[in-house]
Parts: C-alpha cells; sequence; structure tokens
C-alpha cells in the first residue's frame, strides 16, 4: 500500500485574531457607522431611539452626542409599530453634507424600509428627513434594512442593504438626491435563506470588497455574529470569497470572530482614516453589553483583508 501525504490548510483558530482596540468613554453601541469629519474628528451613528449619535476627537474617547431626530421621526412608526428605535445607520460625508441611511421595522419582521436625511454639521437636531428610499413588504423575498451605501468609481451612487430571506441586494441612487434611481434590484449575497446582513461594500486597489456578517445578531453574551468577506472587480459582483466561492452562493471569507470575552462581533464599518484602514463593529461583553470595537484592516499580498 502507498501511503500519501495530505496537507490539509486549517483556517485560523478563532483566539489568533486580535482583541478590539482600547477605545473609552460612552462605548455602548449597536450596529455602528463612522465617518471621519472635516475638522478630523469622528462622528458615529448607532442603532438607537431616534438615531444615535457619538464623537470622538482621536478614535479612542468617545462622548454621546444625542440623537439625530430629538422630536421623533414619526414618518417611520408605520414600521416600527410605534417604537422610536431606529436600526443600522450608514453615515457618510459628501459634497459637503452628511447622508444618513438608516432602517424602521420590528424584529423578524421584513416589512421594513431604509429612509435618508441629511445634514449639513451632521449635529443632533440639524437633520432634514429626505424620503423613502426602498421599502419591503411581508410578500417580498427580501428585508429593506441595514443600508450600506458606496459611490464607485465612475461617481455612480449603489446602496447594498438585507437580512436573511434571499440575502443582500444593492439598488441604483441618484447621486443629486441620494435617492432610489431606478427599479431594479440586484443579487449580490446570500445563504439560501440563512443567515446574513449587513452589508459594508469598500473600494481597495483593483476591488471592491463586500464585508458581511453571518449568523445570529442580538443574542447578548450568545450572539454569533462573525465577520466575512468578497471581492469583486465590479461594484455590482459577483463577489467571491477567498476560495472562489460566490457569495450568492454562501460564500466568504472569515476575518474575524467571537473568542473568550468578545461575544458575536459584527455589523461592521470599514473607512479609510489618515493612519490606516479601520474596522468598525460592536461586541457583546459576556454580561451581555453591546460595546465599540475599533481595529486596524490591514491587507496580505494577495489583497485579502486581516483584522490587526
Amino acid at each position: 500500500m502507498t501511503t500519501v501525504a495530505v496537507t490539509v490548510a486549517l483556517a485560523p483558530h478563532a483566539s489568533a485574531y486580535p482583541g478590539p482596540g482600547h477605545v473609552t468613554g460612552d462605548i455602548g453601541v449597536h450596529d455602528p457607522s463612522v465617518v471621519k469629519r472635516p475638522d478630523g474628528s469622528y462622528l458615529v451613528a448607532h442603532t438607537g431611539n431616534n438615531i444615535a449619535l457619538k464623537t470622538s476627537t482621536d478614535r479612542t474617547a468617545f462622548r454621546n452626542a444625542g440623537s439625530v431626530f430629538p422630536n421623533g421621526a414619526s414618518w417611520t412608526t408605520t414600521y416600527t409599530n410605534g417604537s422610536r428605535n431606529l436600526w443600522a445607520p450608514d453615515i457618510s460625508y459628501r459634497n459637503g453634507q452628511y447622508y444618513l441611511y438608516y432602517s424602521a421595522s420590528t424584529f423578524g419582521s421584513n416589512r421594513s424600509a431604509i429612509f435618508l436625511a441629511t445634514s449639513p454639521s451632521g449635529n443632533s437636531g440639524t437633520w432634514t428627513h429626505r424620503g423613502l428610499v426602498v421599502e419591503s413588504r411581508t410578500s417580498d423575498n427580501f428585508n429593506a434594512i441595514d443600508p450600506d451605501l458606496v459611490v464607485d468609481d465612475q461617481g455612480r451612487w449603489w446602496l447594498s442593504f438585507g437580512s436573511f430571506w434571499s440575502g443582500l441586494k444593492m439598488i441604483a441612487l441618484n447621486p443629486s438626491t441620494g435617492l432610489r434611481s431606478d427599479s431594479t434590484i440586484r443579487s449580490i449575497a446570500g445563504r439560501n435563506g440563512g443567515a446574513i446582513e449587513a452589508p459594508n461594500i469598500f473600494k481597495k486597489g483593483s476591488y471592491y470588497y463586500l464585508f458581511v456578517s453571518f449568523d445570529r445578531c442580538c443574542q447578548g453574551a450568545a450572539s454569533t455574529y462573525r465577520v466575512m468577506v468578497g471581492r469583486s472587480t465590479s461594484v455590482t459582483g459577483p463577489y467571491v470569497a477567498r476560495n472562489g466561492t460566490a457569495m450568492t452562493s454562501g460564500g466568504g471569507t472569515e476575518i474575524l470572530a467571537g473568542q473568550g470575552s468578545i461575544h458575536g462581533p459584527g455589523h461592521q464599518d470599514v473607512f479609510a482614516d489618515t493612519d490606516n484602514d479601520i474596522l468598525v463593529y460592536h461586541y457583546y461583553a459576556d454580561n451581555g453589553a453591546s460595546l465599540l470595537g475599533i481595529n486596524w484592516l490591514g491587507w496580505d499580498s494577495a489583497g485579502w483583508p486581516y483584522v490587526r
């Protein structure tokens, strides 16, 4: 009998992941999105009553900065059953103003909507409601939550979104309004009905990278969220994992998962800062508290990201 030596490439054990970087102050967040302001400070938007805001001058110490809509957002209550809790904002600064896409829904339902607001300063109470961007009904096979804006190299605006159902979707936007420009819904990732949500697209080199969260959010220390990634040379896909599996067929390369007292890291946001590319996310502590995680994002020789 001939013996053949087989080398099996194993994924790194979760303990290989670095812990969150050092942050202080008001770091209780869920579904964080971060933008760097023209003055060099940082503005965080996250899930909370009327969309919560935090600020930081140094990306380390954070403080509460009120809410986007201190007087409420009556146009969302059809989707929230009257709750003021609005989800998963995506904040960016373009053309001299701040853009905020955010979700209105109830847990486990796909009767959902994504809205847009804009502001000249980003501060609490300065935001103007710009309207409904996309909605989903219970008869739809997608869920209109977890928005993420990306502007491609041609200056076209795209919004990715989605949670569970048939996966993550993308629509084209009109850059002059920030609202939808056509009726096409594209599929960019899915797990055949499995747990996938929170798309975030980041351009690096010749690739668009689609970061997503697999598995379960919102279960406190029992959460199993983990951060996955695929890439494509086209903003609309097809996105593939490192091993070549299409993200529309459940593919994704893991770059961060729970370990020790860091539970369910996910709902990530990637942005380029002056010192490094930055990965922002939430995770759960042992007591179930949802906290802000920030790490540097590195890139290996093949152009794949890893958490530092």
